[in-house]
């Protein structure tokens, strides 16, 4: 199903970025949205790129998500989708994270859709990502990728064009030619920046390197990362980041929601795939981190999920939360303007320290 629709996008992306600018102009907006502004204090650098982002982004993970992981078309759809983007557009949210592997391409395709609807395509940063698929070994087949994701984004360029994990097995020999690849798309003018997804510290090293010798920086590595997730810490992955002048992206920073305090045990669970990771006896080790959360949140009228993002963010962190409609939007868009002081970093550092972390994915080691 993949194959055959990034076949087609691939004929599409094949006309010039003059015709997909005049698309992109020729369905001007249809409906009005203001787009909200940060102050400067919420917005950052990614790397040592000189693109400017807010301090959250918004990952569009669940957007026509078709391997029912989420719900899509049981619990929320695309009205609920379109919402959130229209809401995240007016708190100044404009990160948005997608990928080609995102609903077989139904994310970006639905992102295109609303970036045409509010006319909004200039205000948005779109982060999008290729998947080294077992058939792409070259580095050619890496533009040839992000030319496919902007036809289905309707747009002539990209913000943020990464890697989604390392190639394995059969393109375990095409990494160098992938990160080569990364370059042509900053080079002919595809992405205003690139990066990488779930790379080791070595890999981030070895990246950071080959794509300096092209002079063109590194902007990102995005992994899991969160107050029950701090592999990133351990690793060095985080330290190679650093040293390397890399921002550390966080997907899952609420933990598919374990750090919300929406499921209790005993209570309900969330939908499909999920819920084995809310049984109750998780959620009896999580209390502890969830109460001193809760307790720092009523200080300043914070919930425990805009915590565990203000979290991230004082980290040195840029975390993307999902956002299926438009009451997570707000909720996201509440860890904005504030920060949590260096004791109370600590003070949720000791109470994470204190908790079996959450399982990784294991692309994250290859």
């Amino acid at each position: 199903m993949l194959t055959q629709r990034t076949s087609g996008s691939a004929r599409v992306a094949g006309r010039s970025q003059k015709n997909a600018r005049s698309r992109v102009q020729v369905r001007a907006a249809t409906t009005a949205v203001s787009v909200g502004k940060l102050a400067a204090t919420d917005m950052m650098e990614l790397g040592k790129s000189g693109v400017m982002v807010p301090v959250i982004g918004v990952g569009a993970w669940s957007w026509g998500d078709r391997s029912g992981y989420w719900g899509y078309e049981v619990e929320y759809g695309k009205e609920e989708s379109r919402a959130a983007f229209k809401a995240l557009l007016e708190a100044g949210l404009t990160h948005i994270d997608t990928a080609e592997v995102y609903g077989f391409g139904k994310s970006e395709e639905f992102l295109g859709e609303f970036l045409r609807e509010t006319g909004t395509a200039g205000s948005v940063q779109v982060a999008t990502k290729f998947a080294p698929l077992p058939w792409r070994l070259t580095a050619n087949s890496v533009p040839l990728a992000c030319k496919a994701s902007l036809a289905r984004l309707g747009l002539p360029k990209t913000t943020l064009y990464m890697q989604h994990w390392p190639g394995f097995l059969f393109n375990s020999f095409s990494n160098d030619a992938y990160i080569d690849g990364l370059a042509q798309c900053k080079q002919q003018g595809l992405a205003d920046a690139v990066g990488v997804s779930n790379f080791t510290a070595q890999r981030v090293r070895g990246a950071a390197k080959k794509l300096a010798a092209a002079g063109i920086p590194l902007a990102s590595n995005q992994v899991q990362y969160s107050l029950l997730y701090r592999a990133p810490e351990k690793n060095g992955v985080l330290e190679a980041c650093r040293e390397a002048g890399v921002t550390l992206v966080a997907y899952s920073p609420l933990c598919q929601g374990l750090l919300t305090g929406k499921y209790k045990a005993g209570g309900a669970k969330p939908f499909g795939p999920r819920a084995p990771l809310f049984n109750d006896s998780r959620l009896r080790e999580v209390a502890p981190l969830l109460s001193a959360m809760e307790a720092m949140g009523k200080e300043r009228g914070k919930s425990m999920a805009q915590v565990a993002l203000n979290w991230c963010i004082c980290k040195g962190t840029l975390p993307i939360p999902g956002a299926k409609n438009p009451k997570q939007l707000g909720e996201i868009a509440g860890a904005l303007g504030w920060r949590l002081s260096e004791g109370e970093v600590r003070e949720l550092d000791a109470q994470s320290d204190r908790i079996p972390q959450s399982l990784g994915a294991p692309f994250e080691n290859w």
